[in-house]
């Protein structure tokens, strides 16, 4: 049977803290080499600032019946928050409590809100359950890389 969007949500995270957690925090901190890539810290950082971002997407589509807004400088959000000079500790805990408040959102959804159009910066048209859905995918591609997976999750599908 297929899950909701806000049993996807709630099960990625669930799932991922522990293995959040339990990396240590000088290897949160590790910038890679390439000045353009992020450090573990800076890519859960970007991953929380996926979360306040998309927050606004999910309600304002739900309440209003269609979407459009911006996409956002995400390496100018990851700048601006320092995310590289916060703990470890700090950045798992915001991410896991805002993404729990997110899935507490989503499931107040009603299904009917699923087919709202949303037209996020330069994408196409796709409906707020795509959007929702897409969101939990972006979570868990970065996830697996700041996490060091040699093997891509599977992600199963909402209904």
């Amino acid at each position: 049977m297929a899950q909701s969007p806000a049993e996807l949500l709630r099960q990625t995270i669930t799932s991922e803290l522990p293995l959040l957690e339990a990396l240590p925090a000088e290897t949160a901190s590790l910038k890679p080499a390439d000045p353009t890539r992020w450090s573990p810290k800076q890519e859960l950082g970007h991953l929380v600032d996926s979360a306040v971002n998309n927050h606004q997407r999910f309600v304002r589509a739900a309440l209003h019946g269609d979407y459009t807004g911006p996409g956002y400088d995400q390496n100018g959000w990851v700048e601006l928050h320092d995310y590289q000079n916060m703990s470890w500790e700090n950045i798992v805990d915001l991410w896991f409590r805002f993404n729990a408040f997110l899935a507490r959102v989503v499931d107040r959804i009603p299904e009917s809100s699923l087919e709202t159009p949303c037209k996020v910066g330069p994408y196409p048209v796709e409906t707020l359950g795509f959007v929702i859905q897409d969101y939990v995918v972006h979570m868990q591609h970065h996830l697996d890389h700041l996490l060091g997976r040699a093997e891509i999750t599977q992600y199963p599908q909402t209904r």
